[in-house]
């Protein structure tokens, strides 16, 4: 017991260490307003809170995401464990984790370890009961049946390729497949695949992971992270014009996708570190051994949950990736690197990596290079995954609602051996 309690003296120590440190940096940055609100917060002020909190909200969208200061980040997720320890206090659960996950998403890394702690001893709490059901609404929130039955019949739709051709761009699945492997060894993925930059779909590697039957179940996901916030991605896709992104509840997102009905309203949970915020669901998954190919590291693990009908244009990204199929299946087109000209990138700097061409409505006229390209493309099935090698081009879509994991990593160079 003496060495617990010394090793919680040492760590309450490191804490107030790091916060008095980020203070003063805060004061050196004219935050004079804010560090004297957060003194209040800190005797149990739930108005001095919520204004410090806004205070660095507002220094975070002050300019470019860039060129935020980091220590305003590092300044909103202490202003929000501050109005998270409040609300909880005075029993409001659900709000003291909104915050929370405010301060994990929004906030910079200096007080992570409290982020996490705080939502694993918030959010194992029991419920005061004073709080609505978590599972109100419309769409699958209603009925624990109806969600079991309506989350199973999301997962069965388009079963059949014939199916699929009705909804995906022209030509698809008329030319070259991606090969498909199974179980391949390590040292086969690096010599015909990694080394020589080809797309293969790996089968078999991940029947082990609890994800493949647990993510199956609508009612486990509400109960490990249904009052957790999340950011979504709202409309046809991020080049779209209507696009916009939204913060809401995972239950609340889970709802959407059982309601689903036109693509201006499609709800995508997409590109986020969801792994990071909610750990028991990072439990459920294993980083495949390919990605430890060419020595490098894991730069992101990020989740890409939607309904059926999500697109991500044709763009491609600088890690090798291994794309998992968890729940679901998709279709995925891709095109070699070599042909990046001929695909029109965007521009301008923020869609440099994206093409102009929609291929679900090609205009052949605008960009007349693309329409006879060879290209390689496949259905991505539930339990498989996707070798992308860097810069190769590729295009996505739901064909049910679906669940993946992007495992994103970088080979080493030769200064980092």
């Amino acid at each position: 017991m003496g060495d617990e309690t010394g090793c919680s003296g040492d760590r309450l120590e490191a804490e107030d260490t790091r916060r008095a440190a980020l203070l003063r940096q805060i004061t050196e940055e004219g935050g004079f307003a804010f560090v004297s609100s957060v003194e209040k917060a800190a005797a149990g002020d739930l108005r001095a809170a919520e204004a410090a909190r806004e205070m660095a909200w507002e220094q975070l969208h002050s300019g470019p995401w860039h060129e935020v200061v980091p220590e305003w980040r590092d300044a909103y997720a202490m202003a929000c464990l501050h109005v998270a320890e409040i609300k909880s206090l005075g029993g409001e659960r659900r709000e003291a984790l909104r915050a929370l996950d405010m301060g994990l998403i929004m906030g910079g890394p200096l007080l992570r370890a409290e982020l996490d702690a705080a939502i694993e001893r918030i959010g194992s709490a029991p419920s005061d009961g004073q709080e609505a059901p978590a599972n109100t609404g419309s769409g699958l929130g209603s009925d624990s049946g109806a969600d079991a039955r309506k989350w199973k019949e999301s997962l069965c739709t388009y079963k059949e390729p014939q199916e699929a051709l009705r909804i995906l761009p022209s030509k698809s699945l008329s030319g070259k497949s991606v090969e498909r492997r199974a179980m391949i060894s390590f040292e086969t993925f690096i010599s015909d695949y990694f080394l020589r930059q080809i797309p293969v779909i790996i089968t078999g590697c991940m029947d082990q992971w609890p994800a493949c039957t647990k993510w199956k179940d609508i009612n486990y996901l509400k109960q490990i992270a249904g009052d957790r916030t999340v950011p979504v991605e709202v409309g046809k896709n991020y080049v779209h014009t209507e696009w916009k992104q939204e913060l809401i509840t995972f239950s609340q997102f889970l709802d959407r996708i059982g309601s689903h009905k036109c693509p201006e309203s499609t709800t995508y949970l997409a590109q986020h570190p969801l792994f990071n915020q909610i750990r028991q669901l990072k439990e459920d998954i294993l980083v495949p051994d390919y990605c430890y190919a060419g020595g490098g590291e894991l730069k992101s693990l990020n989740a890409w949950f939607g309904p059926i009908g999500t697109v991500t244009p044709l763009h491609h990204d600088p890690h090798h990736n291994i794309f998992a199929q968890v729940v679901g299946r998709k279709y995925i087109r891709l095109y070699p690197s070599s042909l990046s000209d001929e695909l029109y990138p965007h521009d301008e700097s923020m869609l440099f990596n994206t093409s102009q061409v929609d291929l679900d409505h090609i205009d052949t006229k605008a960009f007349p290079k693309i329409e006879n390209l060879e290209f390689m493309d496949c259905i991505l099935d539930q339990g498989e995954m996707l070798y992308i090698p860097p810069k190769w081009w590729h295009y996505v879509r739901s064909l049910s609602t679906s669940f993946s994991v992007s495992f994103w990593w970088s080979a080493a160079t030769s200064n980092d051996k």
